[in-house]
């Protein structure tokens, strides 16, 4: 550059703003450099030199942050702000560079030359001056680009140079291309790019007339909120994005392989949704409802293992016994392997807490390759759970079954049903209602979730409901499934599950390892039969663990002898034994009885005690009975006043004596017919005054004809005999077949007595009334 004498004067850094001579400026300063450079200008001739800052976010700045170029000026007016700040009034002088630049009194002095202006080809000059001043005056026709006086200047002025400088200012550019326009000193170059800045300007004017064309051509103008959100949608159409979404959402469709009638219906949605506004509360929720169509598993399938005894081994791998469960996955996988194409069965497992009714449907998904699900329905009391919300509705989503399958990403999956029978209802509708539809195979190939719309073929999936009990279960959702029934284990079962997978299981647990603890078969029975008494095992699991903690502290306290648990040793562990193997009556007695009763958690032992008092005939039932069973002891009554000659009790005994019947464990509620007959042999002990024997328990209901009836639970009965040592039990002859479920190992232990009257009861129960009035 050709340069002129130079001068020393402070400068002032501008951030994001450059200023170019022939135009009056007005900028604040706030920085203790520009405001000491502000005063040092005050004092000295008034002229400044303002250069732009390279990175506009910096606070502090060396001498490599501004630019070599900037723009000498004449303080016109300081005027003080509120903070400490001042507004500076300046004219711009001329354009100089910056020869060097030194710090004095925490401000930036440096010595600059003015810049002088390089002429070319006068002919090319002038074309580009005239075309830069067409662009000009066109631009000044738009509103809000040019101020009239902008205008006016730039009507009048001749000289390229300040044409430029005054056009450069008044443009809404970026701060690096007004620093280009200033920096460069040939004349037709520096008209070159202010006519590329003119008309690149004028372009982005067209073009934001265009937008405002398109948005208000179907707005109402008062309608502020909704012109923005119109010109931003116009802005995204002009660069194409809604068209590449489109194109995206429609290509994915297409390739997901959907059945035809979804895959029309994805379609007709999407068409729906490219017709809205983005900012419609439509738009999003179409948007969400193309997202679950494409997000849900309509092909996609686990292929099953093939091969019967991998599928067993698993079985087995993961649960001891549990034998009607394996046999039936067996079945459908034989069936399965012949037809290849079978519908899955829905199969509803049955029994007490803790005998693995859950664990058992993860294994079967492992035997078989599929996915899990698990859904527990446990307090589930509103019926979109089940089927989902229609999508109008703000915040709807499609039921878990759908959400499910989602999550497994296969159509197939191993889904469980978990705690079935504890569903209730509500205002909201009954869930048990809506999981027919899902549960019954003539039905679920076409199942409807009200938020889909379409219909979704269920029928691949296998699906495994669990339940303590049937009774609560309404019977047509029961009708639907194929129930199997798992009964509790016996001492012998629990032993081998302990052995085979407690132990280990918590052994690693407690970060103990296999040479630092041993359990011995004694110490494991000594846990089953003192700590716990339930059908499952999830309480053995419980002492166990208890006995592996206390273990782990010795361990960790720095004894490395291997620990072997005896049966001495967990009674130091875990204590004084809970509970003891004797029976519920400590020898024959007179009016009392042993009853056997199914629960929720596996079979228990009753003592129905009968008390006769002289009185009015009144009876009393205690015990917090349920209706039947009120009713079963009813019965009981009637059947021995009504034959009372037969056992040799006077008929006037009943008219003078109140009965009471009383079951222990009052806290508890009971019902249920099965303990009929228990109740007539405590009654009739009462009233003749002859013992019951103690090693005898029974179960049965009673008619008044003296019938006696079968009864359910007889497995889980049978094993709460067999826990206390019960050497006989009595049941009804129709529950002989029952027998078979049965472990082996405790029909071996116990004598079974099937009867069809009661008398047989009593004759068995109490051996002195045989000879007390015989027929």
């Amino acid at each position: 550059m050709s340069r002129q004498v130079s001068e020393k004067l402070p400068v002032v850094a501008l951030r994001g703003r450059v200023v170019f001579p022939s135009v009056t400026v007005s900028f604040d300063v706030g920085r203790l450099m520009s405001l000491t450079a502000v005063k040092m200008a005050a004092d000295s001739e008034s002229r400044l030199f303002i250069v732009a800052q390279k990175d506009a976010e910096k606070a502090e700045i060396t001498p490599d942050d501004i630019y070599e170029v900037g723009t000498v000026v004449k303080i016109k007016q300081v005027s003080r702000l509120p903070g400490n700040n001042v507004r500076i009034t300046a004219e711009g002088l001329y354009r100089a560079d910056v020869r060097s630049v030194e710090r004095v009194d925490n401000a930036f002095i440096a010595e600059v030359c003015a810049v002088k202006s390089l002429h070319g080809d006068e002919a090319l000059e002038e074309a580009y001056f005239r075309t830069a001043k067409e662009a000009a005056r066109e631009l000044c026709g738009v509103e809000g680009k040019f101020s009239k006086e902008a205008a006016a200047m730039l009507e009048k002025c001749g000289d390229p140079d300040e044409f430029a400088d005054i056009a450069a200012h008044n443009l809404t550019i970026r701060t690096e291309v007004k620093q280009q326009l200033l920096t460069c000193n040939r004349v037709v170059e520096r008209l070159r790019l202010l006519d590329k800045a003119l008309n690149d300007e004028l372009e982005i004017s067209k073009l934001e007339r265009k937008i405002n064309a398109m948005v208000r051509a179907g707005i109402d103008k008062n309608q502020k909120e909704y012109f923005l959100r119109e010109q931003l949608k116009a802005i995204h159409t002009e660069l194409g994005d809604d068209e590449e979404e489109k194109d995206e959402l429609e290509k994915k469709i297409k390739e997901k392989g959907m059945p035809e009638e979804v895959e029309q219906k994805a379609l007709k949605e999407l068409s729906r949704m490219d017709k809205m506004q983005t900012s419609s509360p439509d738009y999003n929720v179409l948007r969400m409802y193309l997202d679950w169509l494409l997000d849900i598993p309509w092909r996609e399938k686990t292929e099953d293992t093939q091969n019967l005894s991998d599928a067993v081994a698993v079985l087995n791998e993961d649960h001891y016994g549990l034998e009607k469960i394996k046999e039936r996955i067996t079945e459908y996988l034989a069936v399965l392997k012949l037809t290849e194409g079978l519908n899955a069965p829905i199969l509803c497992l049955v029994g007490p807490p803790g005998v693995g009714k859950t664990s058992i449907a993860s294994s079967v998904a492992r035997a078989l390759g599929r996915k899990f699900v698990r859904m527990s329905l446990g307090g589930v009391k509103d019926e979109s759970e089940i089927r989902g919300h229609r999508k109008t509705y703000i915040g709807a989503l499609p039921g878990r079954i759908i959400a499910g399958l989602k999550t497994a990403g296969t159509a197939n999956p191993v889904f469980l049903l978990d705690e079935v029978d504890k569903l209730s209802s509500d205002m909201r509708g009954d869930p048990a209602s809506a999981l027919l539809e899902v549960l019954d195979p003539a039905q679920n190939a076409t199942f409807r979730d009200r938020y889909l719309e379409v219909p979704y073929d269920l029928s691949k999936v296998l699906f495994i409901t669990t339940a303590n009990g049937v009774e609560t279960i309404p019977r047509p959702l029961l009708d639907r499934m194929e129930v199997i029934q798992l009964s509790g284990y016996t001492q012998e079962e629990k032993r081998e599950i302990a052995k085979r997978y407690l132990v280990p299981k918590k052994r690693a647990a407690n970060g103990l390892e296999e040479g630092q603890i041993e359990f011995d078969d004694k110490a494991i029975d000594e846990i089953i039969s003192g700590y716990t008494m339930e059908a499952g095992v999830r309480n053995l699991e419980r002492q166990i663990d208890a006995v592996c903690r206390k273990t782990a502290v010795k361990v960790a306290g720095g004894d490395k002898k291997k620990v072997k648990i005896t049966a001495k040793k967990v009674n130091e562990l875990l204590g004084a034994r809970r509970y003891d193997e004797k029976f519920a009556l400590s020898g024959d007695e007179v009016g009392a009885a042993t009853g056997l009763a199914w629960t929720a958690v596996g079979g228990t032992t009753l003592t129905i005690e009968v008390s006769a008092m002289q009185g009015k005939g009144d009876v009393l039932l205690t015990g917090k009975l349920g209706d039947v069973m009120k009713e079963s002891a009813r019965a009981a009554i009637s059947y021995i006043r009504s034959n009372c000659s037969q056992y040799g009790i006077e008929s006037s005994l009943f008219e003078t004596t109140d009965i009471h019947v009383h079951v222990p464990e009052g806290a508890t509620p009971k019902d249920g017919p099965s303990a009929g007959i228990t109740m007539a042999t405590a009654i009739l002990s009462a009233f003749t005054k002859k013992p019951v024997r103690k090693s005898v328990a029974m179960t049965g209901e009673i008619t008044l004809r003296g019938k006696v009836l079968p009864i359910g639970g007889l497995k889980e009965k049978a094993l709460a005999a067999y826990r206390i040592g019960v050497k006989d039990v009595i049941i009804p002859e129709e529950n002989k077949k029952d027998l078979e479920e049965i472990p082996e190992s405790v029909r071996g232990q116990i004598n079974f007595i099937p009867v069809s009257d009661v008398d047989t009861v009593f004759k068995t129960a109490i051996p002195e009334i045989r000879t007390a009035n015989p027929q």
